[in-house]
């Protein structure tokens, strides 16, 4: 799994073009005996292992893995599985997550050889977690969770050690929307920004005003964050322009203020693009909803790894706190109670921390067995549906 690994990590594709990563898994999993359905995109699969006399109807565990690298350069010059692809880089972790849940497929494929997979467990090898839309959402629409009663994933956390995993039950991600505001107007001279509508000034204090409007249009318990990161208006110092744009994302921690942002923030663009004659449209595209974690699925991932491993070892477990990232597992669990873990990947002797999407980003690759340990661990004795 750790050549595995490497080799996802030499040849990273980006969201609906995993078509390389897509093939190598399918080949091993055929080659497992097993029989893998490759989702309509082309990228991403789904494998059953069903235990002969299975009752029809029998809920599944699932597991997820997402597969998809980012759009940046790798940064690492002192190892043999840098990106050979240039802007194209897995600094988020997905092959580490795609080499546990492969890994988990061949253990689990061996023991319903030998008889002792008991119940029916569904594999998911989830394409374009890092774009919005998200691939979650393909799985679902080509039947990635009917009939699944609970799904567990890992996500690679940089700041947890190896051997460990980090849990909380609750919301232990956030909603990421992203949100387009354009204005326009007739344009005009600067000598006379009475005459016409002053674009700029407009966007400048949508820029400045929409972010706190919204916060405090809203229960500061939800945590919304609306934050700016592209603004662009003009061409000239003495043209008034006709068009200009804003770009940003809005965050939040409850899945209330997720559903009510959309409507509050319409109310501020307008209010705000009005006083200054500016026509407007707001383009709000959903992304995710918080990851929440079922609290009986942290008990049993907890109880699995601490069986496990924490014998002889120490604290194996440990609580962690919610991010402002967005992670789109939390689709799945709109349809089946599951959790989602941090899989510690800091090297004991690491100096520092190799952040999620910075080019420089690795992982310590013994997390791998500790993730498909847990995972088997949890198929074949500690899952409960």
């Amino acid at each position: 799994m750790i050549d595995l690994r490497r080799d996802l990590h030499r040849h990273p594709e980006l969201g609906r073009q995993e078509f390389r990563t897509t093939k190598l898994l399918r080949e091993r999993l055929v080659a497992a005996g097993l029989e893998p359905r490759v989702l309509p995109g082309g990228t991403g699969l789904l494998v059953d292992l069903v235990p002969p006399g299975t009752a029809p109807g029998t809920p599944l565990l699932a597991f997820r893995a997402d597969i998809d690298a980012l759009p940046i350069d790798d940064a690492k010059k002192d190892v043999p599985y840098r990106s050979t692809v240039p802007g194209r880089a897995h600094a988020c972790g997905h092959d580490v997550h795609t080499a546990v849940v492969l890994g988990t497929a061949l253990v689990l494929a061996e023991a319903l050889a030998a008889g002792e997979l008991t119940r029916p467990v569904r594999l998911i090898f989830q394409p374009a977690e890092e774009t919005m839309p998200g691939g979650a959402l393909d799985v679902i629409a080509a039947g990635g969770m009917k009939g699944v009663g609970r799904i567990f994933a890992v996500h690679c956390d940089p700041k947890v050690q190896v051997g460990r995993i980090a849990l909380k039950a609750g919301a232990i991600t956030s909603a990421c929307d992203k949100v387009m505001i354009s204005v326009d107007g007739p344009g005009g001279h600067t000598a006379r920004p009475h005459l016409t509508t002053d674009l700029v000034t407009a966007v400048a204090k949508l820029a400045a005003e929409a972010p706190s409007g919204l916060a405090r249009r809203m229960d500061p318990r939800w945590g919304v964050s609306l934050v700016w990161g592209r603004i662009a208006a003009g061409s000239a110092p003495n043209v008034i322009p006709q068009h200009a744009e804003l770009e940003g994302t809005v965050r939040c921690l409850e899945l209330a203020g997720w559903r009510q942002a959309p409507e509050v923030l319409e109310e501020l663009v307008a209010h705000l693009a009005e006083t200054y004659r500016a026509k407007w449209t707001l383009n709000y595209h959903r992304g995710v909803p918080p990851v929440v974690n079922e609290a009986d699925s942290i008990d049993q991932l907890e109880r699995a790894m601490n069986e496990r491993f924490a014998e002889g070892r120490g604290p194996v477990v440990e609580p962690t706190e919610q991010s402002l990232g967005g992670e789109d597992f939390s689709w799945y669990l709109e349809h089946a109670p599951g959790a989602l873990a941090r899989l510690g990947v800091r090297s004991p002797d690491e100096k520092g921390v190799r952040d999620l999407h910075q080019g420089d980003f690795d992982a310590d690759e013994r997390a791998i067995a500790i993730g498909v340990e847990l995972f088997a661990s949890l198929a074949l004795e500690h899952a409960r549906i």
